[in-house]
């Protein structure tokens, strides 16, 4: 027969709130699953793809998005409203060679998407991207509405 102890019990509830603090990062937006082969990082943290750089001065926003072996006939860049979304495609490196003849593969291929909300509206119309070794850069210019304005203040 089985003894139960105190130390067991402690040990299953800390084992359920692990858990459920799992499943609460896995329900929660623009999670991926760990090892995921769609964001092409080996590693234990799975992160979006492409890896994103994201910065603004007064007139524009600045997108560099890391995508070295991207084909760029599939590169895709929309924007709609303030929502910005890459997505394209990646081959796999070894396509040539028999899968039972890979000895390791870290660098896997497919399609990719995705989607960041940008800080402020743009002016969709004049967007400006180029790619080069594998550098997706986007020069997104900000809406007129979301310029830093001077306010002259009157002293009487």
């Amino acid at each position: 027969m089985a003894v139960w102890t105190l130390d067991f019990i402690s040990d299953m509830d800390r084992m359920k709130r692990e858990m459920e603090r799992f499943l609460d990062e896995f329900q929660s937006p623009g999670w991926s699953l760990p090892f995921s082969r769609t964001s092409f990082l080996p590693g234990r943290a799975a992160r979006g793809y492409p890896l994103l750089n994201i910065g603004e001065d007064g007139d524009n926003v600045y997108v560099d998005a890391l995508a070295p072996g991207v084909d760029p006939k599939t590169l895709d860049v929309s924007v709609k409203q303030n929502q910005l979304t890459i997505s394209g495609e990646k081959k796999a490196l070894l396509s040539s060679v028999e899968p039972t003849a890979v000895h390791r593969s870290e660098r896997s291929g497919g399609q990719f998407s995705r989607s960041i909300n940008l800080p402020m509206d743009v002016s969709v119309e004049k967007i400006q991207a180029s790619y080069q070794d594998g550098l997706l850069k986007l020069i997104l210019p900000k809406a007129e509405a979301s310029k830093p304005r001077q306010i002259r203040v009157n002293v009487d």
